[in-house]
């Protein structure tokens, strides 16, 4: 299998699972920055233009960062990330869809309103108007995640280290870089961040 890499978040979730498993797969960097990946080399492979795509041995290309870790969950099972048990992948799978829908997507696209519009003005449609209303829409969802978290370590109800808490970091680390820091008031959230940012993945997956 083949890795295709880049800057931004979503890469880093996949490098984070992989990290998290222990998974070493080779890397190809796409260069994002220069439009990489909206050129024919790339779009053969991932007609969407997004990174990060595996590339399987077959040359199968599979994209999209949830897709990519359930089938590197399916191929390395050990330690479980989504859920060991029908129930388990069922809590894990609706908290990291509620977290992508309220936080990751309202962050990222806040992002590329905002900050990263003169890098994305061009490339998707962007509304800077809406830049205010979806970084606090990441906030507020962040503040209810607070109350929701209480008493656990991890997001997930079992408070095991999940996909849901790999999504989110990545998210959080990067909003904390472009100028979406978390709000100190959230105690629980705040310190869920710490004690993932000292995780051996983290420094691995930067």
């Amino acid at each position: 299998m083949k890795f295709y890499d880049s800057i931004g978040p979503n890469p880093r979730i996949v490098k984070l699972f992989m990290a998290e498993k222990g998974i070493d797969l080779p890397k190809v960097e796409v260069d994002l920055r220069a439009g990489e990946n909206r050129q024919p080399a790339y779009l053969a492979k991932n007609p969407a233009g997004q990174t990060p795509s595996l590339e399987l041995d077959d040359g199968q290309v599979i994209s999209e960062i949830t897709v990519i870790c359930e089938y590197l969950e399916e191929k390395y099972p050990s330690p479980p990330l989504i859920g060991t048990t029908p129930e388990e992948r069922a809590e894990t799978r609706k908290w990291v869809r509620r977290l992508d829908l309220n936080i990751c997507e309202p962050m990222a696209n806040g992002f590329r309103f905002s900050v990263g519009l003169p890098l994305f003005k061009d490339r998707v449609h962007c509304i800077p108007e809406a830049a205010d209303g979806l970084k606090e829409t990441a906030q507020e969802w962040l503040t209810r995640l607070d109350g929701l978290m209480a008493g656990r370590d991890f997001i997930t109800p079992n408070n095991q280290l999940s996909l849901a808490d790999i999504l989110l970091f990545g998210f959080v680390d990067f909003g904390i870089s472009v100028g979406q820091p978390l709000n100190t008031d959230n105690k629980t959230v705040a310190a869920w961040y710490e004690r993932m940012k000292a995780r051996p993945s983290a420094a691995a997956s930067a």
